[in-house]
């Protein structure tokens, strides 16, 4: 049951992500947020958010694959294979991407996700 809802929980962060969704996205990431970005910058959740409010970043793909999901009590870890095409500061970017989720679930609070990794697969 609960891989099932990690699931659903990606594919609403998949969708709010392609549509800058900010209130969605406000609600599915932490406030302690640490996400590592393809570059290896250390970002939180405000630099993330912020990332979808401005037009500076624009994504138009995000097709997942091998999508794997692992349950650890209050905790889930979720790899998957993306791949990714979009615009970044006035340039068009497409790649295949790897991703890694840490969700967890607080007593009275739903799931959010509280840290990740994504490297470019070459």
């Amino acid at each position: 049951m609960e891989i099932t809802l990690i699931e659903q929980l990606e594919e609403r962060l998949r969708q709010a992500m392609l549509k800058n969704d900010v209130s969605t996205l406000e609600e599915l990431i932490a406030n302690d947020l640490v996400f590592t970005t393809h570059t290896g910058e250390l970002i939180d959740k405000q630099t993330d958010l912020e990332a979808h409010r401005s037009p500076i970043q624009k994504l138009v793909l995000l097709q997942a694959q091998q999508q794997r999901v692992q349950l650890y009590g209050n905790t889930a870890v979720v790899t998957v294979k993306m791949e990714v095409a979009g615009t970044l500061e006035g340039k068009a970017f497409a790649g295949i991407y790897r991703y890694t989720r840490v969700w967890a679930s607080q007593p009275q609070e739903n799931w959010q996700v509280v840290a990740g990794h994504v490297s470019e697969v070459l």
